[in-house]
C-alpha cells in the first residue's frame, strides 16, 4: 500500500524508511511569503550564455530589477526536447558562442546578489556529465536554491535525490495533465521547493491562450499532496499571468522573456524590451487575486 502523500516541501524519504533533516527549502519560503502577500511568485527563465555569458548575466539581473521572484537558470543542451523553437534558437546561440555548464554558477551568483532566488533548469545528461554530487556542490557553493529537470522522473533521481539532501537543494520534478494520481503522489512526496504543473502537452512556447487543464492539474496535484505548485509552458502576457495566477503558487515564464532578445538592434534596446516585458507579467501576478476572498 502506498503511504500518505507528504508536502512537496518535506524532506525526502531516507534509504531505510527513516527521514533525513534538510536546509529549508529557500524556493518554498519566497512562495509562502508572496502568498502571503496575496499574490503568486513570477518565474522566469532565460538560458546560460545566451547570447554571450557577459550579456545573460545583465538580463538576469534586468529580470530581478524588473520584478521576478525566482529565475530558472537555463543550460544549454543539443537536444533540447522539449523546448519551442524560440528557446531552442537562443540555445543554439549559446552554445556557439562556447557558453559552458559552470558558466550556469555565474549566473545564479548574479541572480543571488540581486536579491531573487536561483533554481538551475536542465537536462539530466549534463549533470550526469558534471557528475552529479560535484553539480549540487558548486550549485550550492554558488548560492541556488535547487534544480528543475524536466527529464528526470522521481523513480530513477536516487543519486540526484541522496546529493540534494546533502547540499541541502530544492529538487523540482515536472507533472503533467497525463500524469495519473499515482505519478502525482510519486512526484509531490519526491520535490522539494514546488511541483511543476506542465500547463499542455508538448513543447514550450508562447500561445494564445493557456490551456484550461492547468488548473484542474494543480487541484489534483495539491490532492496528492504538494503544498506549493507553479505553472509554465504557454504563458506570454500580463493576462494569461493573471489568469494562472489566481490559482497556482507561481507563473513560470519562458519564452516571452527570450523573444526580445532575439531581436535586432541594439543590446541596450534589447534589455529595455526586456523589462518592459516582465513590467507586464508581474502586473499580472500582482493583479490575479484582485477581489478574493481573505
Amino acid at each position: 500500500m502506498t503511504s500518505p502523500a507528504a508536502p512537496a516541501t518535506d524532506p525526502a524519504p531516507a534509504r531505510g524508511g527513516g527521514r533525513v533533516d534538510v536546509t529549508p527549502s529557500r524556493t518554498a519560503e519566497l512562495l509562502r511569503q508572496v502568498r502571503d502577500e496575496g499574490r503568486p511568485a513570477l518565474i522566469a527563465y532565460l538560458p546560460t550564455g545566451f547570447p554571450t555569458v557577459d550579456r545573460s548575466v545583465e538580463a538576469v539581473r534586468t529580470l530581478v530589477e524588473h520584478g521576478a521572484d525566482v529565475v530558472e537558470i537555463g543550460i544549454p543542451y543539443t537536444d533540447p526536447v522539449m523546448d519551442g523553437t524560440t528557446v531552442q534558437r537562443a540555445v543554439e546561440l549559446a552554445l556557439e558562442s562556447g557558453t559552458r555548464v559552470r558558466d550556469a554558477f555565474r549566473l545564479v551568483r548574479a541572480v543571488s546578489d540581486a536579491g531573487a532566488v536561483p533554481l538551475v533548469m536542465t537536462y539530466w545528461n549534463p549533470v550526469l556529465a558534471y557528475g552529479v554530487d560535484a553539480f549540487a556542490r558548486d550549485l550550492a557553493e554558488a548560492g541556488g536554491a535547487g534544480l528543475i529537470t524536466p527529464d528526470l522522473i522521481p523513480d530513477e533521481a536516487s543519486e540526484w535525490i541522496e546529493a540534494s539532501d546533502r547540499h541541502g537543494l530544492d529538487r523540482v520534478f515536472l507533472v503533467a495533465p497525463s500524469s495519473t494520481a499515482e505519478r502525482l503522489q510519486l512526484t509531490a512526496r519526491a520535490s522539494r521547493g514546488f511541483v511543476y504543473a506542465a500547463s499542455t502537452m508538448g513543447v514550450t512556447g508562447e500561445r494564445a491562450t493557456v490551456g484550461d487543464r492547468a488548473e484542474e492539474l494543480v487541484a489534483r496535484t495539491r490532492e496528492r499532496g504538494a503544498e506549493l505548485v507553479c505553472v509554465g509552458l504557454g504563458v506570454s502576457t500580463g493576462d494569461q499571468a493573471a489568469q494562472v495566477g489566481r490559482f497556482a503558487d507561481g507563473v513560470i515564464v519562458g519564452s516571452a522573456f527570450v523573444r526580445p532578445l532575439l531581436a535586432d538592434g541594439p543590446w541596450s534596446e534589447r534589455l529595455a524590451a526586456l523589462g518592459a516585458v516582465v513590467d507586464d507579467l508581474a502586473a499580472g501576478v500582482r493583479r490575479a487575486r484582485e477581489g478574493a476572498s481573505a
